[in-house]
Formats: structure tokens, C-alpha cells, sequence
């Protein structure tokens, strides 16, 4: 066995070597070669679509329309925005010559004096008119050779989400596929060197042992999503080259259901969305899927009659809800409901087959604040509801628990929404819906605290494996010797004129005009 390791372990080393010499050579970084990876993606999901979806109904027992949502589709709208707008990203930002009185982070708006431009669509960078003759550019380069660790539960969208951002970037790439899902690694084995380069993308099958070997090397960047106890031990490993690592981990992402969003066709939309968030998304098995519903008292009745008739007409069919993973998992979400001080709270469901790894969709009401399904994240298809007094009081019932990768909020009530906003912290924030926000390219996607950190999709991903190289160019005409020694109180007098980028008092006191 410790031959085949090292064996194992050479050939990964001989891996990472053909991966910086590709990107030694420079081939990745130029439009062309970011162009035709992205360009062969699109065929490898056009022309395999119907392979891609028989691995993930092999590993998972995903319906080819809930794969097509979540995972291809969502895909091939990445793929394509990322070859659009590419040139865009990576052309330098420069930066203006600020000639104003006041600093332009000042609150006023900007004058024909205090041109702006915007880097990365961010920050504003700024050259004062004092370094005159003088040019500034905000660079985007690749960082190099990254490493992906992909997750099991959307195993081709968080494989090649990532991957879209790392070659857009001009990185070269190791990208390792969860071994939980070994129908869909074989896949992405199997495919992407036909695709794409396989010199400098290249996919790295094998369990927790290959991944850490892989941590044994240098990499530029590590993107890990994942559950956080493997998380710590990659940051660990990361630590020792000090590796730069972005998390994508989960947590319990809660659900708050006002009454106010619960009358007539409302209600129906919500229930709707709620289902599609958590037992339509994986069955539950989603890092962003619903995790529980807060809801008033009063009201809970009329939201659990809505979902249980509305589960019923949606999954008539078994077949049209993902299975669980493994045994395994299995197991521990069968324990979360076998639970003694837990099973009297089933309203809905909590039939198991063993056999074909399936839990039905379950309801739960108010089970033990202190049991595991409320203190653990499910990751499954159980939805436990928990009542409040007040809607205003899910509040604080959420800011108790640790920052979550999603808040989502059912309501028409503006207040409640500003409040969710400004007294809660998460990954994101949806109104009325779920799990959506990940398509949307725009919004970045990633958690904060104990949910992860690092943020991508679209121009983020782009940026999270891109360095912003400041690169400044100054001329040789103008030369003010107050910055040298010997200091005198003159000297002084003039720098504090232009930290408060007061230039007509430096004029003045400069030509000796002002004391």
C-alpha cells in the first residue's frame, strides 16, 4: 500500500509539474486560448449533455429536467456570458488625474473636476494632480496554477462553475471532483481533456487520500466547497505554503414566511418557491437549500396545508426528486427523524426506503430546538417549521444561530425587508423566492463567517482567481524636492497642503505668498 502511494503520489507530482509548465509557457493568458476553452466547454456540454445527464441520475438520481436547471443550463448561460464579456474583464482600468480641492471619497458628487473610473466596477482609483506627468492602470493577471475541490451534490455545476471563472482568468487548473460522485468524475475524467487543453486543465480523480496529497503541492489558489470539518484540514495544509483559499461551505440557510405574503394566489407562488427550494433542489442536498421556516403562529396551518398539498401534485412521481447520496447520509438523516424527541413533530411524510436510498418530503412542526435537526444543517429532505410570536421576532431566532450561506424572506412588508438587510448577516438575501440567486451572474455567490468565504460567478469568478496589479508610470518633468531631506518646517507646512489636496494653498505658500 505505501508504494502505491507513493506511486500515486509521484504521478500527482508529475501533475502539478505539467501544470506550471503550461502556464510557465504563457499560452493562457492570452484572449485566444481563454476564448477556445470556454468555446470547448459549450461543446462538451452540448455534444455530452446526454451522457452528463445519465451520471448524474447514476449518482444521485437526478431527474434530466432538475439537472438541465441546476446544473447544465445554468452552465452553458456562464459559459457563454463569460466569452462575452471576457474582453471587457480583462482590459486594464486606468485611473484619473484628480485635480479637485476635496478627496473624491468625499461624499459630493463628481465635477468636471474630479473625473472618476471605476476598477473591477468598484472602487474608484484616482492619481493626484501633484504626481503630474503620471499613469495609473489597475491590471487584472492570472495568479497561476489553482486547485478546485468540487462537491458531490451538484457535481457537474460545482465543477466547472469554478472552472469557467479559472481559464476566463487564464489560470491553469487541477480541478478535483468529489469521489461521492464517481459517475459524474469519471464523466468530467473522461471528457475534458477532449474538450479543452489537457495540458493545463486537468482533472484529478480519487478519495480524501488524492486530495491530500494534492494539498501536499504549492498551488496559487485553493477553491474548496465542501463540508467545513474537511474544510479545516485543507486550510491547515493550505497554511503551509501559505496557499490563499476561498470556502464555500453552507450552514442552516432559514426561511422567514410572513403572513403578510400569505393570501390567495401569494401563498400558492410561495409554497411553490419554498418546495422548488428545498426538496426540488437535490432533495434538500444543497449548500443554499432551504433549511427551516420561521413562521407566526397563527399562520403556520394555512403554510403547512399549502405545502402538503402542493408536495403531493408535485411529486406524484418518486422519480421527479433526487435520491440521497450514500448510505451514509442515509443513515444520519433517517436519525434526525428517528430521534425519539423528534418524530412526534412529523406532520408530513418521513417514509424511508433503505433500499433505493429515499426519504419522502417530511414536514416537521416545532421539533426540540436543542435536537440535531435543528442544530446540525440537514443537507436532506426533512423541513422542520418552527413558530414565532411575531414575524419581527425571526429576527433575533436567526441572528442566534451562525451566519448562514442564504436568508430568504417571504413578505410584502418593506420594514421586514430592510430589516432582514440591515440586522442579519449571510451570504445573500432573496425576497420572495430561493435558490435562484445562484443563476444570476451578476450577483456574486459565496458566504461570510462560518459559511465560507471568497465569492464567485461571473465577472466574481473572474476576479477571485485574477491578482489587481496596481501599475503606475510617472515622468521625469516635474520633481518637487520637499518629499527629500533635509526637513525643515516649510517642508512640512507644504506636505500638509497636499494630504488635504489643497493645491491652491500650496501654490500660494510654494511661491511664498502665504505663511
Amino acid at each position: 500500500m505505501a508504494g502505491a502511494g507513493a506511486e500515486a503520489g509521484g504521478a500527482l507530482g508529475e501533475t502539478v509539474r505539467e501544470l506550471r509548465e503550461a502556464y510557465g509557457g504563457g499560452r493562457t493568458r492570452s484572449l485566444a486560448w481563454r476564448q477556445a476553452q470556454l468555446r470547448g466547454l459549450l461543446r462538451l456540454l452540448k455534444e455530452k449533455e446526454a451522457e452528463a445527464f445519465q451520471a448524474l441520475h447514476k449518482d444521485l438520481g437526478k431527474h434530466h429536467a432538475e439537472a438541465y436547471r441546476d446544473e447544465v443550463g445554468v452552465l452553458i448561460k456562464s459559459a457563454n456570458g463569460a466569452l462575452q464579456q471576457l474582453g471587457k474583464w480583462m482590459a486594464p482600468d486606468r485611473a484619473s488625474v484628480y485635480r479637485s480641492m476635496e478627496p473624491p471619497l468625499s461624499g459630493r458628487p463628481a465635477t468636471s473636476l474630479t473625473p472618476c473610473v471605476s476598477v473591477c466596477g468598484c472602487v474608484q482609483v484616482w492619481v493626484p494632480l501633484i504626481a503630474w506627468p503620471a499613469t495609473a492602470q489597475v491590471v487584472p493577471e492570472p495568479l497561476g496554477v489553482v486547485l478546485i475541490f468540487s462537491c458531490w451534490n451538484f457535481p457537474l455545476g460545482l465543477s466547472l462553475e469554478p472552472l469557467i471563472g479559472a481559464i476566463a482568468a487564464g489560470n491553469a487548473v487541477a480541478l478535483k471532483p468529489s469521489e461521492l460522485s464517481p459517475c459524474t468524475a469519471r464523466f468530467l475524467a473522461d471528457n475534458i481533456g477532449r474538450y479543452i487543453d489537457a495540458s493545463a486543465v486537468k482533472v484529478v480523480n480519487g478519495g480524501p487520500e488524492v486530495g491530500e496529497q494534492l494539498m501536499e503541492h504549492r498551488w496559487d489558489k485553493v477553491l474548496f466547497t465542501g463540508s467545513p470539518r474537511i474544510a479545516r484540514s485543507v486550510m491547515a495544509a493550505a497554511a503551509r505554503h501559505l496557499t490563499p483559499v476561498a470556502l464555500e461551505l453552507g450552514g442552516k440557510c432559514p426561511c422567514i414566511f410572513d403572513a403578510a405574503a400569505g393570501g390567495g394566489r401569494d401563498l400558492q407562488v410561495s409554497a411553490n418557491r419554498i418546495i422548488a427550494g428545498k426538496w426540488s433542489s437535490c432533495a434538500g442536498q444543497a449548500c443554499i437549500a432551504i433549511d427551516y421556516v420561521l413562521v407566526e403562529e397563527r399562520f403556520a396551518p394555512v403554510l403547512i396545508k399549502a405545502l402538503r398539498s402542493t408536495l403531493k401534485r408535485f411529486f406524484q412521481d418518486a422519480g421527479h426528486m433526487a435520491r440521497i447520496v450514500n448510505q451514509r447520509h442515509f443513515e444520519r438523516l433517517s436519525g434526525l427523524i428517528k430521534d425519539r424527541a423528534v418524530a412526534p413533530s412529523i406532520l408530513h411524510g418521513g417514509g424511508v426506503d433503505a433500499k433505493n436510498l429515499y426519504i419522502e418530503p417530511t414536514i416537521l412542526l416545532n421539533p426540540p430546538l436543542d435536537s440535531a435537526i435543528m442544530t446540525e444543517e440537514i443537507f436532506g429532505p426533512l423541513l422542520p417549521i418552527i413558530t414565532v410570536k411575531k414575524i419581527e421576532d425571526s429576527i433575533a431566532f436567526v441572528k442566534a444561530m451562525p451566519k448562514p450561506l442564504a436568508i430568504y424572506a417571504f413578505t410584502r412588508d418593506a420594514a421586514l425587508r430592510r430589516r432582514v438587510v440591515e440586522e442579519t448577516s449571510s451570504g445573500s438575501v432573496t425576497f420572495n423566492d430561493a435558490v435562484v440567486q445562484y443563476a444570476i451572474d451578476g450577483l456574486p455567490f459565496g458566504g461570510v463567517g462560518q459559511s465560507g468565504f471568497g465569492q464567485y460567478h461571473g465577472r466574481h469568478s473572474f476576479e477571485m482567481f485574477s491578482h489587481k496589479k496596481a501599475v503606475m508610470k510617472r515622468g521625469y518633468l516635474l520633481e518637487l524636492m520637499l518629499r527629500y531631506p533635509p526637513w525643515d518646517e516649510s517642508k512640512v507646512t507644504l506636505m500638509r497642503y497636499l494630504y488635504r489636496f489643497n493645491y491652491f494653498a500650496f501654490v500660494l505658500a510654494f511661491l511664498g505668498l502665504r505663511r
